[in-house]
């Protein structure tokens, strides 16, 4: 039997479009400077592109730990398994412990000690000085989360669920997708069910707090939903929970919000094509087509600070030039 060939195909995701928004050049790094970089005959380059792209930071790294314990949690109250919420805790910690020094050691350098699951920290990889109170921040973030969920009403919610009403726990992306006027969209919910009236509802965790752009993956989500299910998108309760808040905000789906997004789609993989040479292949234009931002707010969680020349653009760096600069003078009425 021959092997599977894997190809770089155009797709489009809400992830996708903010990483395009926010800098070319990484844009052009992740998506094809590093595509390869897994395999045994890789170049340098890519390989180097490709353990970098993996990398996440330390708020997204405890974003994920919340959600990775949710949906344990989910699952095994769907297979009807016991769940004690100290124990939940306490693996949350163990494996934030083995994270940290997994990344502090730079493991996911080696080939052979390479993990799926956890793929190495920003800070890490350009030695930044971060404190361990931050670090320890991180944890709490996560504890806090977690003890909210556990103590919430979303755990009864989920026991009083029959088999038939449970639809997706994280399902990833091989399921969670959808064509999208011929373009394969990812929109990967958290958690799908359907309420005693056989409404879909999905739920998307947050660890942060509401910010620009949430409301557009949750339409994604509901997008999904209605191809994968056969029902109008309209008809799909789209929740995001707040975990950290303690909040839950509903988002109305309704034909002017599905036509707004349908438009961001559009504009979005419109200016993504400008820059291929040949759209049907996914084949990019060079490098140089790709400008680097000019936000190095943006460099300063970027993992690709080392391959643009920009390795020492770090927060604490453009807080310290920040602090050195002359306040500008202030506009009086005689001057006005």
């Amino acid at each position: 039997m021959g092997q599977n060939v894997i190809t770089n195909d155009f797709s489009w995701s809400k992830s996708r479009h903010e990483k395009f928004s926010g800098c070319r050049r990484a844009y052009f790094l992740h998506y094809y400077g590093s595509w390869g970089g897994w395999e045994n005959g890789a170049s340098e380059e890519a390989r180097q592109l490709f353990t970098l792209k993996r990398l996440a930071n330390r708020f997204n790294w405890a974003g994920n730990v919340v959600h990775a314990h949710i949906r344990d949690v989910l699952r095994n109250i769907q297979a009807e398994r016991a769940v004690e919420g100290e124990a939940v805790l306490r693996r949350a910690h163990q494996q934030m412990q083995r994270d940290w020094l997994y990344s502090r050691n730079k493991s996911y350098w080696d080939e052979g000690k390479r993990r799926p699951d956890f793929t190495g920290l920003v800070e890490h990889e350009y030695d930044e000085p971060i404190p361990a109170e931050e670090w320890k921040r991180n944890w709490h973030t996560v504890e806090q989360g977690l003890r909210w969920f556990l103590a919430s009403p979303w755990i009864e919610r989920a026991r009083a669920l029959k088999p038939q009403q449970w639809l997706e726990v994280d399902e990833g992306a091989q399921k969670s997708n959808f064509d999208m006027q011929g373009v394969k969209v990812f929109a990967i919910p958290d958690f799908v069910f359907r309420d005693e009236s056989g409404r879909i509802t999905v739920v998307d965790w947050k660890t942060g707090q509401m910010r620009e752009g949430y409301e557009d993956q949750v339409v994604g989500y509901a997008l999904y939903l209605a191809h994968r299910y056969r029902v109008p998108p309209e008809s799909v309760r789209c929740l995001l929970v707040f975990v950290n808040q303690g909040q839950e905000v509903e988002v109305r789906i309704d034909q002017p919000t599905v036509e707004r997004y349908r438009l961001l789609f559009e504009e979005s993989v419109r200016a993504m094509q400008a820059l291929l040479l040949n759209a049907a292949q996914n084949v990019p234009a060079d490098a140089a087509e790709f400008p680097k931002t000019e936000d190095l707010t943006e460099c300063a969680r970027c993992a690709f600070r080392r391959a643009c020349g920009r390795e020492h653009v770090t927060y604490a760096a453009l807080e310290a030039e920040r602090s050195r600069a002359p306040a500008p003078a202030q506009l009086t009425a005689s001057a006005a």
